[in-house]
């Protein structure tokens, strides 16, 4: 199944194979660069089927640091049209971005904290910070909340006049999205706060203004984290409850990691740790999911599929590692895959 194609609207993915969105922390003033340039490229030269760009700012302080990737205005949107356009022209790979807030978990460098004049005050919907010793995030408003989504919304026009085929929102890892889901980060007791049904506002009003901009042949996907590993914290089931919802909203694909939002917690890592987690999302809300986390091999990754515990493999590390993991599995499995022809004398 790893290199048979499936559609999302009218998008069509060649293979299974998704380079999973990784930050970079190559930016300067939220611009592509030369470096992305050669970074996605070459994974569109290996045959990935689906590329995701790392996670963009839909804001300055929406950065993670100050190094990180933003389409906040039209000169990234057309730094970032450069690389799309090299894919479309180069490779049979479509491309996608995440569009990110980092809310109380911006500000950062190395994982730390940086002075505020050196980075920016932070935001969240509680004023909870993720460790202790941070400072005290601003705490929105209900009208600033509305800004938010507006911010997502022109953040997705742009990148659907750059070309790219697929929007991902970025809800998972800690970060402001997921701030909101979360009881342990949301103590708000207005319309965004409480309950369930309060506490997915804020990710429901972006899908539905993002696919405003949309149309049949731009994809929506989402990225959750299936569980926070905290008692008393956003879990499996309620993930599931959220897939069926965003079902109804328009979202092609469930993209299912999982922790970054409580500090300290332990996660138990092992090959494919978050494959259940997708695997009961796709099968409970009957939605199309993604399977992400330590999967390196290509056997484990045509088991999962055809397991039916996820329908695309995001791999992050290993394409790193090996941004031809693609073509390279299609070599030893005698599949059909892109290859550049300018490489064919190389082909087994």
């Amino acid at each position: 199944m790893l290199y048979t194609s499936i559609k999302f609207r009218n998008v069509e993915l060649k293979n299974r194979w998704v380079m999973s969105p990784m930050c970079m922390y190559s930016s300067e003033n939220g611009l592509a660069n030369d470096f992305h340039f050669v970074h996605y490229g070459s994974r569109a030269q290996g045959g990935t089927g689906l590329i995701i760009v790392e996670a963009s700012g839909v804001e300055p302080n929406g950065r993670i640091t100050n190094h990180c990737m933003g389409i906040w205005n039209d000169e990234q949107a057309e730094k970032l049209q450069k690389i799309v356009e090299f894919v479309h022209k180069n490779s049979e790979s479509k491309i996608g971005i995440q569009l990110s807030h980092s809310g109380r978990k911006g500000s950062t460098w190395n994982n730390v904290q940086i002075p505020i004049e050196e980075g920016w005050e932070t935001v969240a919907p509680s004023p909870i910070p993720y460790h202790p010793t941070e400072r005290i995030p601003h705490v929105l408003t209900a009208e600033e909340i509305k800004e938010q989504v507006q911010n997502f919304k022109d953040s997705a026009r742009r990148a659907v006049k750059a070309g790219f085929n697929v929007i991902e929102i970025h809800g998972a890892h800690g970060y402001l999205i997921h701030q909101f889901l979360s009881p342990l980060s949301n103590i708000r007791t207005d319309e965004y706060g409480g309950s369930f049904e309060n506490r997915i506002r804020f990710l429901i009003e972006i899908v539905d203004a993002v696919n405003e901009e949309l149309n049949e042949n731009v994809a929506l996907f989402v990225r959750i984290s299936g569980t926070e590993y905290a008692e008393n914290g956003w879990d499996i089931n309620e993930s599931v409850e959220l897939a069926k919802v965003l079902k109804n909203h328009s979202v092609d694909l469930v993209d299912v990691s999982s922790g970054g939002n409580i500090h300290g917690v332990k996660i138990p890592l092992f090959e494919g740790y978050q494959v259940p987690l997708s695997s009961q999302v796709k099968n409970e809300a009957e939605i199309k999911t993604a399977a992400v986390g330590l999967i390196t091999k290509i056997e484990h990754a045509e088991e999962i599929l055809q397991k039916g515990d996820a329908d695309l493999i995001f791999i992050a590390r290993e394409m790193l590692r090996n941004p031809y993991i693609a073509v390279q599995g299609s070599f030893e499995t005698n599949e059909e895959c892109f290859f550049p022809h300018q490489y064919l004398r190389a082909k087994i």
